[in-house]
């Protein structure tokens, strides 16, 4: 017989009739409660204690705040509520909006962590066909969404600058007839691009985005060029073959070319991303540092994808997410030390979060949405014209399964692909208000999961969510930013968050 023994647990003083809906989670010496709505509210212990007992009531200092923010149940408003979380979540109410198209596969780099499983530049059968590129635009077109986004890559997609040309000057012709809003947006290495092809983005409007790791050692170290004479553009010597160089030549190219064309620089300038590798952990202060050195305002910190290359290269280049997040909270505060002395720079992922914590609205960033963007948000058009929920499931395809799969262009009706079981089961599998674990997480109103990550990583879309590293990676940075709210006491650094909120639209700036 096996001996057990009870154990009597504290009886907490709730009166549940008096409190609105909220989560709850102690940090910086607080306690947070936040809800459906993306409101949210810091308490001190003392007066959380009061106001599970139901008696923080009207005249306390805290009581209006809560009330207006839903936690009062006397003051609550469920219509209120529920028009603040339908707004939140206005993205279910459309079809995909990001269209993405691999224009090929050929790459003249052989970046340590590519995810695109690229191939070499002699393999022109992994270049998007005309025929494949329409069919793609067709598509696109027939998602109920009414703003369309293009998003051009590969590979390196400027290699098949045809596709690209071809996808823009259909796409204009198709919405004589659609009306949509449509943009385009190519995201390139910048190793290929030549004058002509740039003033033809610029001249078409084409959003152009970049990768850049950090300073020369890091960039080259983690994006290697692959030197073979048929990976350079022509006209360009042998002693110009080094990535970092044409990136930043580039940059500076098109940026000084918008305001040449009177572009409003803070709307039109060259984006660009970087991937974090353990190289980058040495040299993170000079990868700010390069970055508010080219006037680039956006400094995105990712880190790695267990997709491609990077699986192989894991033991070099790898890091556990404890020793990622403490990477990022030095660029965060630093960036957050700088914007107080004047530098106009942001961290990308934080302004997502920040726009999901400190707005009614929700950015739509697909790969941080309840539910996933995947298949309801994106769509992927491979090459050969097989169709993906999302870059990720191609990726996965470019490994050698094919389990994302949606369909095939001109054999796949736009039904066929938004309405596909694995299109379902990929938002069963990230409505967090369904998920358990996530339903009463604190950082639910402002997370979102990545069931396909989920799959490479363990095999099941579910996954045991606390313990994957993209559970890690949100709940991580959501507490890091709550945390430099909470000790704040000059309201600094929240002004500081709030203007990374502030999205202008290029509508405002003539054409």
């Amino acid at each position: 017989m096996i001996a057990t023994r009870t154990i009597q647990l504290p009886k907490l003083a709730v009166q549940a009739d008096k409190l609105g809906p909220f989560r709850f989670e102690r940090m910086a010496g607080k306690v947070l409660l936040t809800a459906d709505s993306g409101e949210w509210h810091f308490l001190s212990e003392d007066d959380f204690a009061v106001f599970l007992k139901g008696e923080l009531v009207a005249g306390h200092p805290e009581y209006e705040g809560l009330a207006a923010k839903g936690f009062i149940r006397a003051e609550l408003n469920p219509w209120d509520l529920a028009a603040k979380v339908r707004r939140k979540r206005y993205y279910v109410d459309y079809g995909p909006h990001l269209h993405v198209m691999i224009t090929t596969l050929r790459c003249n780099q052989g970046c340590k962590y590519c995810h695109a499983s690229r191939t070499d530049m002699d393999r022109v059968d992994t270049d998007m066909s005309p025929e494949v590129v329409k069919h793609a635009v067709e598509m696109a077109f027939q998602s109920t969404n009414p703003y369309i986004c293009f998003e051009y890559t590969g590979g390196e997609p400027t290699v098949n600058m045809d596709a690209i040309k071809l996808s823009v000057e259909y796409s204009r012709e198709l919405n004589k007839k659609h009306g949509k809003i449509v943009d385009h947006s190519v995201v390139t290495n910048m190793t290929w691009m030549t004058e002509e092809n740039a003033e033809w983005l610029m001249d078409n409007g084409v959003l152009v985005c970049t990768s850049l790791d950090g300073p020369k050692d890091l960039h080259n170290w983690n994006r290697t060029w692959v030197k073979q004479e048929a990976n350079f553009p022509k006209g360009l010597e042998p002693a110009d073959h080094n990535a970092y160089d044409q990136v930043l030549h580039w940059i500076r190219y098109f940026n000084r070319r918008y305001v040449e064309r009177g572009r409003d620089p803070g709307l039109w300038h060259v984006d660009a991303l970087m991937t974090t590798t353990r190289k980058t952990m040495e040299n993170w202060k000079d990868l700010v540092d390069l970055y508010v050195d080219l006037g680039l305002r956006n400094l995105k910190i990712r880190p790695l994808n267990p997709y491609g290359f990077a699986t192989k290269t894991w033991r070099v280049i790898g890091y556990t997410m404890e020793e990622y997040l403490d990477f990022y909270a030095e660029v965060l505060d630093y960036i957050l030390e700088l914007n107080q002395q004047g530098v106009q720079i942001q961290e990308g992922t934080a302004a997502v979060f920040l726009k999901k914590m400190l707005t009614p609205d929700d950015p739509n960033y697909v790969d941080l949405r309840n539910p996933i963007g995947s298949g309801t948000g994106q769509i992927a058009y491979n090459f050969d014209g097989r169709v993906f929920p999302s870059d990720e499931g191609r990726m996965l395809a470019g490994m050698g399964s094919d389990f994302f799969q949606l369909g095939e262009l001109g054999k796949s009706s736009y039904r066929d692909l938004v309405g596909h079981p694995t299109v379902r089961a990929l938002v069963m599998a990230s409505l967090l208000d369904g998920l358990p674990a996530c339903h009463t997480c604190w950082n639910m109103p402002y997370c979102g999961v990545r069931p396909i990550n989920n799959y490479m990583e363990s095999g099941d879309l579910f996954a045991q969510r606390p313990n994957t590293p993209k559970c890690k990676e949100h709940m991580g940075i959501a507490r890091l930013l709550f945390e430099r709210i909470a000790n704040d006491t000059d309201g600094k650094i929240e002004a500081v968050f709030r203007r990374w909120t502030i999205n202008r639209s290029r509508d405002e700036d003539a054409a």
